[in-house]
């Protein structure tokens, strides 16, 4: 069949448009050498081949500022173990132009987070029981750690996880006003009072969670009204309300994400990693041992959620799994099986449906972090 040249010029156009994300791999374990990158297509959902970007120790989670041109990410600084966070600026094809980094000082980070106002950075140490601040310079890089705090306690309901503080996640409410740290050891949402202008935290109060949750991460509701809070020891997440005015969080209702059967089934289990998809309505979490990712329904009312999916990763230990920045595509990192693989999203349902075919082999992946061009946060 012979085509025109005006058919020829409308073929081109289509093809062109697909959207190309750029997509980074935190990892951990012995065969991993640092940073990956993949190229990712939101028309498809296919990821191209992974490749190494930025060679650093154990860089099990990364972070951008509010304008996706520089990348954030825990790590081992050098033989003797002192660990650091380090900055790199993003270029072209995902390249990582490494800029400097500072020492944490009392153990590696579990997570880090950069402020809105993209002045400074927090971390939390799991290890050593504490809170950092780094203030972030115009040009990216990090300056030197200008605040230390350390949580106390334990709440020691499990025995030999709960015996001490273990900070595990940090993050900001949606006006930047208060800074989260979910407390496993505590059973507790640590709560500070942000100084913006300052680069700076104070301590605020806290919101109680349940006794032997072990809060890990969390994430607000797309409103700013409710808290989801993920317990890795129990294998839930609550809701809580949260005024944002006054910082207080307070518990509301909690969902299992698993059935007591299905643990039973499993000789361990852990909950790792929970996301609110853009449109609300739908809320994930991830469920290592069993291997499976949770699907909530979230009323947008009361904030309480039900689940009401459970779809295996096709891998072993998600660690971590993200929504593309539209809600499209899920990832969920497979740790122990070296694996990302690739679900669609069902916009009406929050159902995932996956890939075969399309997800890609990365190094022990423990945090997947998307940027779509300059200016476009994720």
């Amino acid at each position: 069949m012979k085509i025109s040249l005006p058919a020829i010029f409308l073929i081109i156009p289509l093809w062109c448009a697909a959207e190309t994300i750029d997509v980074f791999f935190g990892t951990i374990g012995k065969i991993t050498r640092g940073i990956y990158y993949a190229s990712f297509d939101a028309e498809t959902g296919r990821l191209s081949e992974a490749r190494l970007v930025a060679q650093i120790a154990s860089p099990g989670f990364l972070a951008m500022d509010s304008e996706n041109a520089f990348l954030y990410s825990t790590g081992v600084r050098d033989k003797m173990d002192r660990y650091c966070v380090a900055a790199y600026k993003i270029e072209e094809n995902g390249k990582l132009d490494y800029l400097n980094s500072r020492a944490t000082g009392d153990g590696m980070s579990a997570h880090l987070t950069v402020h809105p106002t993209d002045k400074f950075l927090l971390t939390a140490q799991y290890g050593g029981g504490s809170v950092s601040v780094f203030p972030i310079k115009p040009d990216g890089s990090l300056g030197n750690k200008s605040q230390h705090f350390e949580h106390k306690g334990g709440s020691n309901v499990v025995a030999a996880r709960q015996d001490k503080p273990y900070p595990h996640w940090t993050g900001f409410s949606p006006n930047g006003e208060f800074a989260f740290v979910p407390d496993l050891g505590l059973d507790r949402i640590v709560i500070y009072r942000v100084d913006a202008q300052n680069a700076s935290i104070s301590p605020h109060g806290h919101a109680q969670s349940l006794p032997g949750g072990g809060p890990r991460h969390m994430r607000f509701s797309v409103d700013g009204k409710y808290i989801y809070l993920l317990q890795e020891l129990n294998l839930s997440v609550s809701t809580f309300a949260f005024d944002p005015e006054t910082g207080i969080a307070s518990l509301k209702s909690t969902t299992q994400a698993l059935s007591e059967e299905a643990k039973s089934r499993q000789n361990f289990n852990s909950s790792s990693e929970i996301l609110v998809h853009p449109n609300g309505r739908f809320v994930y979490s991830a469920n290592r041992g069993d291997d499976s990712i949770t699907l909530y329904w979230a009323d947008p009312q009361t904030g309480r959620l039900a689940a009401k999916q459970v779809e295996n990763i096709r891998g072993a230990f998600p660690r971590n799994i993200n929504l593309d920045p539209e809600g499209k595509w899920l990832l969920a990192g497979g740790q122990h099986s070296n694996t990302v693989s690739v679900f669609a999203v069902d916009q009406e349902s929050g159902y995932l449906i996956h890939q075969t075919g399309k997800g890609i082999n990365v190094p022990q992946p423990t945090c997947i972090l998307f940027r779509r061009g300059e200016g476009a946060g994720p």
